[in-house]
């Protein structure tokens, strides 16, 4: 077999390129990670258009503990060193892009990554192992290649005369450009709510259309959704000033003279097809991943946005393509955080430990816990957790037991899990079912009152789970009764429910 440049090649030097470099650094395996630009962090000095991030950063949390401040935490990676941390850069709840541009080149430089600038990848192929050529004419060889670009593409729907749209990317971000102008803005999601609130002051009507219903981040849990401070334009919507949010389909566009018209057919009024005139047509559709440097592709999903990923993240279909970022988020599509910083960056580190056992038959960091003691350390471990709070329901603690003692992993993959323990208690954090059904403002709807340990189960509030399985199978459930403050501390409503609940399952010997 030929002689590999590394085990690990790494495409990407934004968040998440960094984050899996500093762990295959720590480790000292061998790895390069190839940015087609010139610094790391090179995608949010483009994005987000408007310059504001709507990842949170809360340098004043009351509390002095590291583990606890990353849940307020948004944006830093993680790492050993308590200078690394992105709320050192600004007190902005709500930064401005560049501070992230500054963060991650200094996260790069000082933790002296091996990284390879402006050298984008233009070719990946594959037979025995992987070939990487790039933009300056180099070839790298690697036993194993991890994908961090994120989605580079912007994502057009197949609409007849979209190239006619303005692309998110690209078009103007000065408000004096749209003075006394219709404009029409594609998508109902979180860059074309930012996009519409920059124009709200100058253009004479803006609507924004999509197929689907208006999804609110404080209903549904998931921040992708269309967050608060985005959210001003609704406003003029309902209030009635000239501004709309249209639920349909766009069926065509056309230019007609110096501007364009749109057929769109509405989905609230009996399928209504209308035509309606603009100046100017923006697509803020989102992106989709860029697989055409790969000469076999890899296999895609959700209409060909993501690479279908294994609950390892590798590729379905091509062995030792793995991917980091926000492309991990087609394992839990709008449903937890891995598309975000705050979320990935625990999927990462699991990512790390998966491939450290597998390639280097390294152990998944563990502590052992004497039995009558597990309940405590369950109980602690939830109070503090910013991996489990972050990516509730998909990353989970595992406990097994052995005798009278058990041994307690960290934050797994929860779909992951039973291939690596045949009987074992895996712990996370969740929302109750149907949670994103509720108006959480409706002081109509029936809730669990505070710790109610008899009802804990229906609580749609975030809280503990802890489920015993048996080879794959859920055989018994556990829910701690939601709090408020998220402090699941209670002697009688948290520990003791707990306690009993594990001597049934594995009495203490």
């Amino acid at each position: 077999m030929t002689d590999m440049d590394v085990d690990y090649l790494v495409i990407g030097a934004g968040p998440a390129g960094l984050q899996l470099g500093y762990f295959l650094h720590q480790a000292r395996r061998s790895y390069r990670i190839l940015e087609a630009g010139p610094a790391a962090g090179t995608f949010f000095k483009t994005f987000p258009r408007h310059r504001k991030l709507i990842s949170i950063n809360k340098p004043h949390t009351g509390t002095t503990d590291p583990e606890l401040n990353l849940r307020m935490d948004w944006n830093s990676l993680l790492s050993d060193d308590p200078e690394l941390l992105f709320t050192r850069y600004t007190p902005r709840y709500f930064p401005h892009a560049d501070d992230l541009v500054r963060y991650l080149q200094d996260f790069a430089a000082k933790t002296d990554l091996d990284i390879h600038y402006d050298s984008r990848v233009v070719e990946v192929s594959r037979k025995d192992h992987f070939v990487v050529r790039d933009s300056r004419g180099r070839t790298h060889t690697a036993k194993r290649v991890i994908v961090a670009t994120g989605p580079s593409k912007p994502y057009l729907p197949d609409i007849p005369g979209i190239e006619h749209a303005e692309p998110y990317g690209t078009a103007s971000t000065d408000p004096d450009d749209y003075t006394d102008q219709r404009v029409l803005i594609i998508g109902k999601g979180n860059s074309a709510f930012e996009t519409a609130d920059n124009l709200v002051e100058t253009a004479a009507v803006i609507h924004l259309v999509g197929p689907h219903s208006l999804r609110m981040a404080w209903q549904t849990h998931f921040v992708g959704h269309v967050r608060a401070v985005n959210n001003n334009f609704l406003d003029t919507y309902q209030l009635k000033s000239q501004n709309a949010v249209l639920d349909g389909d766009v069926l065509d566009i056309r230019p007609d003279g110096d501007g364009f018209v749109v057929k769109v057919s509405f989905a609230r009024a009996d399928e209504v097809t209308k035509e309606l005139r603009y100046d100017r047509v923006i697509a803020a559709t989102g992106f989709r991943f860029d697989a055409s440097v790969f000469t076999e592709k890899p296999a895609l999903t959700i209409n060909d946005r993501f690479a279908a990923l294994t609950p390892e993240w590798e590729s379905t279909n091509t062995p030792d393509l793995y991917f980091a970022g926000t492309l991990m988020q087609v394992r839990d599509f709008k449903k937890s955080t891995s598309g975000f910083i705050h979320g990935f960056r625990y999927c990462v580190r699991s990512l790390h430990r998966i491939l450290e056992r597998k390639y280097h038959g390294a152990e998944w960091p563990h502590v052992d816990v004497a039995l009558d003691d597990l309940a405590d350390v369950v109980v602690d471990r939830v109070n503090r957790t910013s991996g489990l709070w972050q990516q509730f329901g998909q990353l989970g603690d595992v406990v097994t037991v052995d005798g009278d003692r058990a041994r307690y992993y960290e934050e797994l993959p929860v779909d992951w899990v039973p291939g690596f323990a045949d009987d074992c208690f895996v712990i996370t954090l969740e929302y109750g079912p149907d949670h994103d059904k509720v108006d959480p403002f409706d002081i109509t709807v029936r809730r669990v009152a505070q710790n109610d340990t008899e009802r804990a189960f229906d609580a749609a509030y975030l809280h503990p789970v802890v489920r015993h399985l048996r080879d794959g199978e859920v055989v018994a459930t556990h829910h701690l009764a939601e709090n408020l403050e998220n402090e699941w501390t209670g002697a009688t409503t948290h520990r003791d429910p707990l306690r009993r609940f594990l001597a049934q399952r594995v009495p203490v010997r």
